[in-house]
């Protein structure tokens, strides 16, 4: 069984960082994609960032350059570092994991996720 556990949101003001960490535990294949969605009130969940088995990363148009997703193999543990923060990036955030590989076409498609963590909370105030 795979769980995932999101934690390091909170609240802070436009321009300000967040790091969120996604910590994994069970066993999971080592074709495993892992990713960062997230998704506000009345709104559908929308990827932000993703991380293949072999380091390759890829990014939603509205947060390159700011955000940056990295993946500790030793800690199994999944990170978004969230910098220049905006009021349009408050949501809720989660982590997803699939132990198989995911086409980068399909890689912000929450269907192409098995795993996922319940979520944080980021608020950004303006």
């Amino acid at each position: 069984q795979v769980q995932l556990q999101e934690s390091g949101g909170g609240s802070v003001q436009a321009g300000g960082s967040l790091r969120l960490n996604c910590a994994v535990s069970g066993s999971i294949a080592s074709t495993t994609t892992m990713g960062w969605f997230r998704q506000a009130p009345g709104t559908e969940r929308e990827g932000v960032a993703a991380i293949g088995s072999d380091g390759s990363t890829t990014y939603a148009d509205s947060v390159k350059g700011r955000f940056t997703i990295s993946h500790d193999n030793a800690k199994n543990t999944l990170s978004l570092q969230m910098n220049s923060l905006k009021p349009e990036d408050t949501a809720m955030y989660y982590c997803a994991a699939e132990g198989d590989c995911i086409h980068v076409l399909t890689a912000f498609t929450p269907l192409s996720y098995t795993y996922w963590g319940q979520g944080t909370q980021v608020t950004v105030s303006s």
